[in-house]
């Protein structure tokens, strides 16, 4: 989705039916008559797998109900489950949520992985994978993010830019690089500290850094702004959100602050709920001109490292919602149009972070699969560790593949002077060879590790 100036496009809204011209006493008769448990399949078809809206539903009725009848019901059970939320409409309602049958299974398996045990039996996590693995996260995180916002460059150019630390050449690369460095001060400091008005500013500061107009920097966006978001749905061009009034935006904030420092919380929140819900906070208030989107998501980590969730650094979620922008887009639409029910946005989001830790799960295994094919191709007699087989089959994967000695560093996260003495044994035992280009040196696999790796 895209912040931008009010323009002419038309503004998206939900196909809704009139249920006023429904007669509810019919439907009541209905229910009496056939027996609720021939129902019963239905109405939890319509809450799972997937949390449906009048858009998708009305081709599930079951027979004896119409349509129409059929959402009466199903909107009435639900507004009789549904929970209010901390956030608040700008016409003073507030988003309600309905904990899915799903949700305690879906955050125990969550609260398992996050806390390391789902990687206990892979040995590929030594201390210094987990470091490489949380700067892949954060590198895949920060380049899928600036895309959802309108960067425009291939991952391949984006990830070389940064782990090469060349300077950005356009505005999405810039986007890019200022995502992951946001990204990485959450990690390496800004978690520590709690939010305030204050450190949202100096987030989006950070995260818009010669992006936008020094008019926009440092300031909350105001009613003149004439701010919209503007976004894709199907192959058309809508406006899909308005953003509220900045005095309203002004008074929540101070709220959304004291929810995300677990103020007069009145009761527990699992920490997952309420970074969802941070996330679409800010996304609904929009409290500046450009950057929110990727401001919400950051704050969505911010708030997950401040309650110890660490292994989130692995999982670059936004990977996973790029490839369904409209998906997210209407995950927003429907929680503000569908009486304000944030159950839309929670659903999508929490399959987002299983589709992430599925995905992760089977990268892992991958690098165990590449570890053991390089302990194959190299003699048993060189000891090499896990930086270097990594860096060995990326080598071999693409004849075009090289490395420095500073996207090495990077990658990894480790010193110079380990980035050189990993790249510098390889090249002594006859695997890589290096070449002058200009001022950089770039290190590629040898016709021996070449001719080795193709044996196999």
């Amino acid at each position: 989705m895209k912040t931008t100036k009010q323009n002419k496009l038309p503004q998206y809204f939900l196909e809704k039916p009139n249920l006023n011209k429904v007669d509810k006493s019919k439907i009541y008769e209905k229910l009496v008559k056939s027996g609720e448990d021939q129902f019963r399949e239905h109405f939890e078809r319509a809450n799972e797998p997937k949390y449906l809206n009048w858009d998708k539903l009305k081709y599930k009725n079951p027979r004896g109900l119409t349509p129409e009848e059929f959402w009466f019901l199903v909107r009435s059970f639900r507004n009789v489950a549904a929970r209010k939320t901390r956030i608040k409409t700008e016409k003073g309602e507030y988003f309600v949520w309905i904990r899915l049958p799903y949700t305690e299974e879906f955050l125990h398996r969550i609260d398992i992985s996050s806390g390391g045990q789902i990687f206990a039996s892979l040995d590929v996590l030594s201390d210094s994978n987990k470091q490489k693995f949380i700067s892949r996260g954060i590198l895949e995180e920060a380049i899928a993010s600036s895309q959802l916002e309108g960067a425009h460059t291939t991952r391949q150019v984006a990830k070389r830019m940064i782990v090469e630390k060349r300077e950005p050449r356009n505005q999405s690369e810039q986007m890019i690089l200022n995502n992951y460095n946001t990204i990485v001060a959450i990690e390496e400091d800004y978690k520590n500290k709690p939010l305030s008005k204050e450190l949202l500013i100096e987030l989006h500061a950070m995260l818009t850094d010669k992006t936008v107009s020094e008019d926009e920097l440092k300031r909350f966006r105001r009613d003149e702004d004439r701010i919209v978001v503007q976004g894709q749905i199907g192959t058309d061009q809508y406006i899909t959100h308005i953003p509220p009034k900045q005095k309203f935006v002004s008074e929540e904030l101070d709220r959304l602050i004291n929810y995300a420092n677990d103020i007069d919380d009145a009761s527990f929140t699992h920490p997952i709920v309420k970074a969802i819900f941070l996330h679409f906070w800010v996304g609904y208030l929009h409290p500046f001109t450009d950057g929110n989107g990727r401001l919400a998501r950051a704050l969505f980590y911010w708030y997950l490292l401040r309650k110890d969730y660490w292994t989130f650094m692995y999982l670059p979620i936004s990977t996973i919602i790029k490839k369904a922008p409209s998906q997210y887009a209407l995950a927003y639409i429907y929680s503000e149009q569908d009486s304000h029910d944030a159950t839309y946005f929670f659903d999508f989001h929490i399959r987002k972070i299983m589709q992430s830790l599925r995905d992760f799960n089977d990268y892992i295994t991958t690098k165990i699969n590449e570890n053991r094919q390089i302990d194959k191709i190299v003699s048993k007699d060189l000891k090499l560790n896990d930086r270097q087989k990594f860096l060995l089959h990326h080598l071999i994967s693409d004849k075009y593949a090289y490395t420095t000695v500073t996207s090495h560093k990077t990658m990894n996260n480790v010193s110079r002077q380990t980035a050189a003495k990993d790249i510098k044994e390889l090249e002594k035992v006859g695997l890589i060879v290096s070449e002058r280009h200009g001022k950089y040196i770039n290190y590629s696999a040898s016709d021996l590790l070449s001719k080795q790796a193709n044996r196999l």
